[in-house]
């Protein structure tokens, strides 16, 4: 989750989708949602091997946050000021690449890749059950 649901969560979604799947079941949205998802966004993914085809900019529905099990939060606002309930929802302090050169969007991708790529390891070696 991010503020216009056009840069970073798309790229979170795309990066779990094909290096967490069997973990993490991907779905971003935004508090602003811009209703589309930037075109630097799309090429630095496509670069990366990443499945862009069905990234939509979507507004955060209270059901997709209810039925959430872990909301990552980039909106750059702390979890507290934006969510009720925010103990599922984990802060990811990500720089917002919108406007930015190409390769800033590199940059944010490679970081949020690090991020997912932790999140991914962590769940995988939790216990069944807990």
């Amino acid at each position: 989750m991010c503020l216009g649901n056009a840069c970073r969560s798309p790229m979170a979604e795309a990066i779990a989708r094909r290096d967490a799947a069997d973990v993490i079941e991907a779905l971003s949205a935004g508090l602003a949602a811009l209703g589309f998802v930037a075109g630097p966004t799309l090429e630095v993914l496509r670069e990366r091997g990443y499945a862009v085809e069905e990234l939509q900019s979507k507004r955060l529905q209270p059901q997709m946050f209810e039925e959430a099990d872990l909301v990552i939060n980039m909106s750059g606002r702390p979890r507290e000021a934006v969510f009720t309930g925010y103990g599922k929802v984990q802060d990811w302090d990500v720089e917002d690449p919108y406007g930015a050169d190409l390769e800033v969007y590199r940059r944010i991708c490679e970081d949020i890749e690090g991020r997912v790529k932790e999140l991914a390891e962590k769940m995988r070696g939790r216990a069944p059950g807990s």
